[in-house]
């Protein structure tokens, strides 16, 4: 594992060089593909880059561990339930999410939030290891007439199940937070620009972390990846620190607009628990993009399902499974990745809002027909990697740029309930689709999920051409939209 991580520290630091030596051509390569930056802007965008990239890597690396660990600890067919129990956490971390932003700047949230976690990867790293709690105690009992390993006490299925949330809550809250803040420095004509170099460098960082899981935790185990990502998830905070000392103030200004009447009536912000509840359940725009997230999280929930099962059974440890799933983010991430470089972005820029919002459902509907016809793991994998890929890659850039026309209440309290709880939500909703499996025949399942998927399309290129003509003209009346 050394040498590997050394080797990859070589590659950056050479490709770095690389890239700092032909900066002017470089640089007049990214105005080419995504637009004109200024300098200082230029600066803020890679850092930011690199700040996300490093924490979606940090996320892709906790990711198939979240799985395989769980799968062998808890048993796939309880995913669906671990998915309720994660949406029942994620609820009072919300809140408290939603207080912390009243109180402390976001650069200061973003410490606090880094020191918990990474601590927290520790400690699981060091009950992993652990002969009597950690992954090594199993034993070979019968079931349905097959021989299977699974953990035969409470408190090493216990240790599954919080392993799961803990991964489940740090890719809702450490990302959504990192798209509030980045929204409230940015303004919409930048983020046109920015933000596909933002999507750039997740996809680098979604490349690292799965490729280490896929060569190296079937041969280690989960517990020294935990270690890792815990260190990782450290250097984000410190990452944080640098930005906020060399980036100017004038490009740490937002969108400005113009306050409506009933907007500044309400220009005292509500500090209280539910603040963000209220807003989002109250305005029709974060309603809509509530919905949109929704849908997308449910019908994936249901893709996602379909090739756990059937990867787990195909693995006998934990280990083995997370390599696989390694292997997965790692062409989810790099087709991302790939499409960012050969400017998918230009759909949204040249084409407009509206045109980038409607092609990930589009290409969704075309995998739900896929599966429906031949519901096999080569094609569930498939359909997984290019929804993944298309929605980092085009998707959530497109997305994230409907926040920058509103106010800080909205990027930050409602858009913490719009993300975290939306997306555990809907997940929930996904997994209740799943839990029909359990009294139908499959092919009957699959049918079933495949219509309901079709439904829900409809619905989302609806919204998501609402969504794409409100934000349009909020920014050409130079308001905000709630």
């Amino acid at each position: 594992m050394g040498k590997y991580l050394f080797s990859i520290g070589i590659v950056l630091v050479l490709v770095t060089g690389i890239l700092w030596l032909f900066k002017s051509q470089v640089i007049n390569l990214l105005k080419r593909f995504y637009g004109d930056f200024n300098k200082e802007e230029l600066k803020k965008f890679c850092l930011l880059a690199v700040i996300f990239g490093f924490t979606i890597g940090v996320y892709w690396l906790l990711r198939p561990l979240k799985d395989g660990v769980f799968c062998k600890m808890g048993g796939s067919s309880n995913i669906p339930v671990a998915k309720f129990v994660s949406l029942a956490f994620v609820i009072p971390l919300v809140l408290i999410y939603s207080k912390l932003v009243d109180k402390f700047p976001r650069h200061r949230i973003f410490y606090a939030l880094c020191t918990i976690y990474g601590l927290i990867a520790f400690i699981f790293g060091y009950l992993f290891f652990d002969p009597i709690m950690g992954l090594a105690n199993v034993q070979k009992c019968i079931i349905a007439g097959k021989a299977e390993t699974r953990h035969v006490l409470f408190v090493g299925r216990f240790i599954g199940w919080a392993w799961y949330v803990f991964i489940e809550s740090f890719g809702s809250i450490m990302v959504a937070l990192f798209w509030s803040f980045a929204a409230d420095t940015t303004s919409p004509e930048s983020a046109k620009k920015g933000y596909s170099l933002i999507a750039m460098g997740a996809q680098a960082g979604g490349i690292i972390g799965p490729l280490i899981i896929a060569k190296y935790a079937e041969s280690y185990g989960p517990a020294p990846m935990a270690i890792i990502s815990g260190v990782g998830i450290f250097i984000i905070a410190i990452m944080i620190w640098y930005f906020m000392r060399v980036i100017p103030k004038d490009q740490l200004v937002g969108y400005h607009a113009t306050e409506t009447v009933e907007q500044k009536k309400h220009e005292k912000p509500d500090t209280g628990f539910w603040a963000g509840l209220k807003l989002m359940l109250s305005q029709p725009y974060l309603l809509a993009i509530f919905l949109v997230i929704s849908i997308y999280e449910i019908i994936v929930t249901i893709f996602d399902f379909h090739m756990k099962t059937m990867a787990d059974a195909l693995t006998e440890s934990a280990g083995g499974l997370s390599a696989y799933l390694g292997e997965y983010g790692v062409w989810v991430n790099s087709i991302s990745l790939l499409c960012i470089v050969f400017g998918i972005n230009n759909i949204g820029r040249k084409l407009g809002l509206s045109v980038a919002l409607i092609f990930t459902p589009f290409l969704v509907a075309f995998g739900v027909f896929g599966i429906w016809i031949s519901p096999t793991l080569q094609i569930a994998w498939w359909v997984m990697v290019l929804s993944k890929a298309i929605n980092y890659a085009l998707n959530q850039p497109s997305k994230e740029q409907l926040y920058i026309p509103t106010t800080k209440d909205t990027k930050y309290k409602a858009k913490a309930w719009t993300e975290m709880f939306g997306s555990r939500s809907s997940k929930a909703g996904g997994s209740l689709i799943n839990l029909i499996k359990k009294f139908v025949t499959p092919e009957l399942f699959v049918s079933i999920s495949s219509i309901l998927s079709f439904g829900l399309i409809g619905g989302w290129v609806i919204l998501a051409l609402y969504l794409a003509r409100t934000h349009k003209k909020a920014v050409t009346e130079n308001k905000v939209v709630c």
